[in-house]
Formats: structure tokens, C-alpha cells, sequence
């Protein structure tokens, strides 16, 4: 097993932060995302979580040696279930992906928190992402999850990016007084 962690402050503030998410894709930045589709969406209790689960489908290149594991496919499937809690101001995104798990399989949390320092103006983001191989082989199980790591460092700067050109395109919105 192989991990990725990951850590942000956003000086922007949690209601803000988590608002601009679900607008995060597509931006130029993710072009690996294709398509994200809400499949559930409800309110619980008395309306005060949010519960949403989505498929996120994402397009990339494997390397030669992927391919020969997963076939020529470039499509991938994500299921991603996010709770957003009103009270106490807390979102948590648990994704996994549905496409060949038995070769690999990636489970992530994300969460949006308002930032202990300064909780009025600023969010604080965590990753945390787990790499495990189905692959008997431990040579081959390793060179799969470091390539899933390394695959996903990738795409969560990409994210990073991405996401930050979200939230000043919705600062720009929220400084001109349409909030």
C-alpha cells in the first residue's frame, strides 16, 4: 500500500470554499476530467447535511506497460459520495474508483474545515489518498502503486490550480457584490 497526503489554506471562507467545489470542473487546468454526473443528491437531517454522490469520468493516458494490464481503454470511473454539514461546518468527499479495481484501487478523502487560526476567513483543505495493488506480483504490485501515486500527485496539482482559478473567478463575482 502507498499513500499521498496533502494539505491547502485557502484564504477564502468555508461557506465560500465549499460553494465554488461543486463548480471546481471542467477548467483548463483538469482537462483530465471529462465529465462529472450527479447521480443522488438529499437533504438529512431536518436539512441540515447534504448528502450528494457523483461518477466522475476521467480520461488519460496509461503508460505501454499499464495498457497491457487494463487493455486500451483511456476511461476511467470514479464514485464519489461528499457529506456537507451545515452545523458544523465540515465537508467530506470519499471517492474510489469503480475501473479495474482488481488492479488497482483508490480510495481518497478530502476535507474542507474552517481554518483554526482564522475560522471566519479561511478554509483549510486535506487529502489523504491510499494505493493498493490487486496484483499478486510484488514487483509488479509496487510499480503499480507508484505509478498511481505518481498519477495522482499529477492531477492534484492540476486541481490545485484549477480550483484556485475557480475561486478567484468567484471572488471576482463575491468582491462585485453579487453574493
Amino acid at each position: 500500500m502507498k499513500s499521498f497526503q496533502k494539505s491547502y489554506e485557502f484564504d477564502y471562507p468555508w461557506e465560500k470554499v465549499t460553494t465554488a467545489n461543486w463548480m471546481k470542473y471542467p477548467n483548463k487546468s483538469s482537462t483530465h476530467v471529462i465529465a462529472v454526473d450527479v447521480l443522488r443528491r438529499e437533504l438529512q437531517e431536518h436539512g441540515n447535511v447534504l448528502l450528494t454522490e457523483r461518477l466522475i469520468t476521467i480520461s488519460q493516458n496509461a503508460p505501454r506497460w499499464m495498457s497491457i494490464l487494463v487493455g486500451n481503454t483511456n476511461l476511467a470511473y470514479v464514485r464519489e459520495v461528499s457529506t456537507i454539514d451545515r452545523r458544523n461546518r465540515s465537508m467530506t468527499m470519499r471517492s474510489c474508483n469503480m475501473t479495474f479495481p482488481h488492479i488497482l484501487k483508490c480510495y481518497e478523502t478530502v476535507t474542507y474545515a474552517p481554518h483554526p487560526k482564522n475560522p471566519s476567513t479561511m478554509t483549510l483543505f486535506k487529502q489523504d489518498a491510499k494505493f493498493i495493488s490487486g496484483i499478486p506480483t510484488q514487483i509488479f504490485s509496487r510499480k503499480v502503486e507508484n505509478w498511481g501515486v505518481k498519477r495522482f500527485s499529477d492531477n492534484a496539482m492540476k486541481g490545485k490550480v484549477g480550483f484556485d482559478s475557480i475561486l478567484e473567478m468567484f471572488n471576482d463575482i463575491w468582491s462585485n457584490g453579487n453574493e
